[in-house]
């Protein structure tokens, strides 16, 4: 079992403090959900995690199986075993999906374990099917001309296939249709276990209705203040958030 430890993190952005003192701790083989108003600092957190520049962290430490994985640069937490499924996923010209994801499997393996092409080839059809993605998507160009929901399968297909020990979706349900849900969904629900973990950042039930969180979190002005179980989302859905904040004592602000 591995561990991710959220201790005290302090994240600020051009001087601005967003994230004031998250703690957070998850294992694998467990799916947890954040949950919070706009501008309370949810994607804030998924960035600084990852190692995204623009944002500054200031206090606080993000521990890896005791590991302080804020010392090390992107790629090594990619290598790690953290993965980011962004919210906005960039386009990257001239070089194909296909090619993309056999490069970041082979970037955590040895030398000498490198994946052959056929099991590569047989590993990314499998999970294409799940998800129901033409053939074709490999050999486009990454995310290049995709639309909205392309791209939140893509990031899914990257999951599947790269295997990582906790992943970050940050909200992988923007925009997606119903159906297109429940295909992002099922894929997620694959990758379930004893070795992976999931931080879902999401407004709505919607999404969890098809993925059942073990854990969620609500997070208002930059800390989590609020854990419970699946029910926690079902109550924000019928009293909102202004009913948690009521309860707290916390002003809701929403930005």
């Amino acid at each position: 079992m591995s561990v991710l430890e959220i201790k005290n993190l302090h994240v600020s952005i051009e001087d601005k403090e967003i994230l004031k003192g998250v703690n957070l701790t998850m294992n694998s083989g467990e799916i947890h959900a954040i949950m919070g108003p706009n501008g309370t600092g949810k994607s804030t957190l998924s960035a600084a995690i990852m190692g995204n520049p623009n944002y500054e962290v200031t206090e606080g430490e993000v521990l890896l199986d005791g590991e302080n994985i804020l010392e090390l640069e992107v790629d090594e937490r990619a290598r790690a075993g953290i993965f980011l499924a962004m919210q906005y996923p960039s386009e990257i010209p001239g070089i194909t999906n296909a090619e993309f994801m056999r490069a970041a499997i082979n970037a955590k393996r040895d030398e000498d374990d490198k994946i052959s092409v056929m099991d590569f080839i047989k590993k990314l059809d499998e999970k294409m099917a799940i998800l129901d993605m033409p053939e074709e998507m490999a050999e486009r160009y990454l995310n290049e001309g995709f639309s909205g929901g392309e791209k939140k399968r893509n990031e899914i297909l990257q999951l599947m296939m790269m295997e990582p020990t906790f992943a970050i979706l940050d909200e992988i349900d923007s925009g997606l249709d119903i159906d297109a849900l429940k295909v992002v969904s099922q894929g997620v629900n694959e990758m379930r276990g004893d070795n992976f973990g999931a931080l879902i950042i999401t407004h709505y039930q919607r999404l969890l209705n098809y993925i059942t969180p073990d854990v969620v979190h609500v997070m208002m002005d930059g800390r989590v203040v609020k854990t419970g179980g699946a029910d926690l989302a079902k109550r924000l859905e019928s009293e909102g958030y202004a009913g948690i904040s009521k309860e707290l004592g916390i002003e809701l602000i929403e930005e």
